[in-house]
């Protein structure tokens, strides 16, 4: 089985992600990491030399190399991966892919974010929680429809990685 993780930066898919696959003792993998790696470059110097077209082109050519490549994984994907181009579509129509929406609520990301944005390209130059918040709103709002596509959503707000692990393992198997 491929577990597929999505949901918004900040919605803890790397550390999820991590945690599942210790738990199962499958293969960890993260795209970002993955893009990063192929592009020797972090993800905010691809952005910010190549843009976000080449970076998306990049990212959905990395994450169907790992699907075809992999068996008994669990990948922790970028926040915008599943909306761009026909991700979720190839990911439902992938035999043994599982996908996952670690779903967080608009005052979690925000709390989780703010003291982290530097990190994230995309929010970098936000410079109040409630500009964050507007922003994430915004994001949400345009994604949801698509991360409400997944086969299994887990809410991620005030639990612990381990409570979300077995949840998420329980409705699995």
């Amino acid at each position: 089985m491929k577990i597929v993780l999505i949901g918004y930066m900040g919605s803890g898919k790397s550390a999820i992600g991590k945690a599942v696959s210790n738990k199962l003792n499958y293969l960890f993998k993260d795209l970002d990491s993955e893009i990063e790696e192929k592009e020797e470059k972090k993800i905010a110097a691809i952005f910010s030399e190549k843009g976000e077209i080449y970076f998306r082109k990049q990212e959905n050519e990395v994450l169907r190399s790992i699907i075809s490549k992999e068996d008994h994984m669990v990948l922790s994907t970028g926040g915008g991966t599943p909306c761009y181009g026909t991700v979720m579509e190839y990911l439902g129509e992938t035999e043994n892919v599982v996908t996952v929406y670690l779903k967080a609520s608009l005052d979690t990301l925000t709390e989780r974010l703010f003291s982290e944005k530097e990190k994230r390209p995309l929010i970098s130059h936000v410079e109040s929680k409630e500009n964050l918040q507007d922003f994430i709103r915004k994001h949400l709002f345009e994604r949801s429809y698509i991360y409400n596509q997944a086969d299994i959503i887990v809410a991620v707000d005030e639990k612990e990685v381990n409570e979300i692990v077995e949840e998420l393992i329980l409705k699995l198997f």
